[in-house]
């Protein structure tokens, strides 16, 4: 017997401005419950402890969270010199305390600029990745540490926004590839320093094609109504706009939704974006003999969202 569906069918995106304090999955099931949506999803977990963008993926939409997860990042972080904890930010235990060398802006901005491009991180032991098909967090709340493979990211941008030097406090704007642990560069960057450092304050201020200024509010949501909460939806193709689109006939939009190969005049295509005359389709591959065949479909009509 085929499970019941609890909740209305809901495809787009929301763009949250998650508060501080709750975890992105509380963030999410709180936006659904709103919505009333029977499935749903996020981009890439933000800590507790972290604010701001965090889109999350509603019905159909849930398909292209997988491709988000790929997305650059930008961040917002102040750093404070000299503690360093478990955690690797203000909420763990304070493992550690060493005085801070004397500090100046170009010192500080020299050792900013070792830490532009390419770069080797060892992710924390506070985080989702696994380790024998157990996550390292649980791990490290058993009190246990296991050695991690070092991961080459990349730091596409290191700004200083504001430095009190007397306390030992940074705050920089990150621009990032996915996967980077700022926690860990906060970590690395203090030991640089001289020192060791941990994370006061983490606001995501950007995530692919989407900005903060974009982000809503739980409080702004829910001060909505039905229809504008409609409007807020994005439609779940948005993120995609960077793929090349191929525009269908009705019969070959039918063809492709069987699953079958049909030949295009487009050249080959290591993944497009797909329209029939009424909806977006989903995903396709160009292979070099000029068919399209179907990879990821979306099961929207024409006045889908």
């Amino acid at each position: 017997m085929a499970k019941r569906k609890s909740g209305r069918d809901v495809h787009g995106i929301v763009l949250l401005d998650k508060r501080l304090g709750v975890s992105s999955n509380q963030a999410l099931q709180e936006v659904k419950r709103l919505f009333n949506a029977n499935k749903a999803g996020h981009t890439g977990a933000l800590d507790p402890l972290a604010t701001g963008l965090l889109p999350l993926c509603f019905g159909e939409a849930t398909k292209v969270s997988a491709l988000m997860l790929d997305d650059d990042k930008r961040y917002l972080v102040t750093i404070q010199l000299g503690v360093m904890t478990d955690t690797g930010d203000s909420e763990g235990k304070v493992i550690a305390e060493m005085p801070v060398p004397p500090l100046d802006k170009r010192r500080l901005l020299e050792c900013l600029t070792e830490f532009v491009g390419e770069i080797e991180q060892v992710p924390p032991m506070y985080s989702a990745l696994k380790y024998q098909g157990q996550k390292l967090y649980e791990l490290a709340r058993a009190g246990k540490t296991v050695e991690r493979q070092a991961r080459r990211i990349k730091i596409y941008q290191l700004q200083l926004v504001a430095a009190d030097f007397e306390r030992g406090s940074l705050t920089l704007d990150v621009s990032c590839s996915k996967g980077t642990y700022i926690r860990s560069l906060a970590e690395d960057i203090g030991h640089r320093l001289g020192s060791c450092a941990s994370v006061t304050m983490l606001r995501r201020t950007a995530a692919g094609m989407f900005d903060i200024g974009q982000a809503h509010t739980l409080e702004g949501l829910q001060a909505m109504d039905s229809e504008q909460l409609q409007q807020v939806l994005i439609a779940l193709d948005q993120p995609l706009l960077g793929m090349p689109e191929i525009a269908l006939s009705a019969e070959q939009a039918e063809r492709v939704r069987q699953g079958q190969r049909i030949r295009v005049a487009e050249a080959a295509a290591e993944r497009v974006r797909i329209y029939s005359p009424e909806c977006f389709l989903g995903l396709g591959e160009i292979s070099m003999d000029g068919k399209l065949a179907p990879k990821k479909l979306f099961h929207l009509d024409s006045q889908a969202v």
